[in-house]
């Protein structure tokens, strides 16, 4: 076992103990895997995943436990604005030795790359509004990430589809459209514990001079690899601020959001980068967003079983056919740990 995996067994079993209000040194060793396990038995916490404190605080259990303070000489953090919209690019990188030669952030097209036989090229727009208050109470903000026919290739599977990730405060859904899979339903319940990112989210990531390097050190770069399966998560912001259009105060807008995908085929998808357009502090239309999740959803919506960890019963005859095809146990984001 690895350094990283001990810290990360190590935080587990505290976090275990935590909930069940003993101390580990009182609790057997085959008495905490089964407390672990048991935490994972029940569809909310399936569906409540660790992404480092930029969505929810799970293995994060003490204040600043997944913050990366800045070193002398690292930029200070760049911030999302109150509310914005932002047109994108999605590369779904697939050709890995294309990616072993030009690593992330990339340009847009990626430099160095050919279209159709190192990545393929899709496009979607993301919604935000920090200020948003669910009519629950429960959490804050809200956030659209709508995928225009091919969909976040995370998941095992074919991506073939358009999508839309919503989250409003706590809750967050997954929505498909006219063409998604047969037998998968309109929309889903992705998680009751995965607020949108806040506006000071860099936070959660280190800074990563080398990243900062690329597209001619125009970027500051943040990222991070998680295991299992070592998947990446990065951000890189411009590093001079510009206005929108020119008007308004300048800031420092997003450049690109660069992770690992689902590598497995389909959707073949090693490396992703996601390339902001037309990015703007603008508040996003209801009707165009937050207002889809009540004219999509029923009012307890299905679990979503995207990853194959979501859904054990995925036999059974009301799990989504096409979500459980394909279904694999490999390490993937519904798997990783602090």
């Amino acid at each position: 076992m690895s350094l990283q995996q001990s810290v990360a067994a190590g935080l587990g079993l505290a976090l275990v103990c935590a909930v069940a209000g003993v101390q580990a040194a009182d609790m057997p060793e085959a008495s905490a895997a089964a407390a672990f396990k048991a935490m994972k038995n029940t569809p909310a916490a399936r569906h409540s995943y660790y992404t480092g404190g930029v969505h929810n605080t799970v293995g994060c259990p003490l204040p600043g436990s997944c913050v990366y303070p800045r070193k002398p000489g690292e930029p200070s953090d760049p911030l999302f604005p109150e509310w914005w919209v932002s047109n994108w690019t999605m590369y779904r990188i697939y050709n890995q030795a294309a990616i072993q030669q030009y690593p992330p952030p990339y340009a847009s097209p990626p430099a160095g790359m050919t279209e159709g036989q190192d990545y393929e090229k899709s496009y979607g727009a993301s919604y935000y509004d920090a200020s948003y208050v669910p009519a629950d109470g429960d959490g804050r903000g809200a956030m659209m990430e709508h995928y225009e026919k091919r969909c976040l290739p995370i998941f095992p599977g074919s991506n073939q589809y358009s999508c839309s990730f919503v989250s409003l405060g706590n809750k967050a859904y997954f929505l498909r459209y006219a063409d998604r899979p047969k037998g998968t339903p309109q929309c889903c319940q992705f998680s009751l514990d995965n607020h949108p990112p806040r506006r000071d989210f860099i936070k959660h990531l280190p800074y990563n001079a080398e990243q900062s390097t690329h597209l001619n050190g125009s970027v500051q770069a943040y990222s991070r690899i998680v295991q299992p399966g070592s998947i990446l998560f990065g951000y890189a912001f411009y590093k001079q601020p510009t206005r929108d259009g020119g008007k308004g105060a300048p800031y420092r807008h997003p450049q690109s959001f660069f992770f690992s995908g689902d590598p497995g085929s389909p959707p073949d998808a090693p490396m992703v980068s996601q390339n902001y357009s037309n990015f703007r502090a603008q508040k996003p239309d209801p009707k165009r967003t937050w207002l889809k999740v009540a004219e999509m959803c029923l009012a307890k919506p299905e679990w979503c079983c995207l990853f194959a960890t979501d859904c054990p019963d995925k036999g059974k005859a009301d799990a989504p056919a096409a979500d459980k095809a394909n279904a694999q146990a490999d390490p993937s984001w519904a798997t990783l740990q602090p």
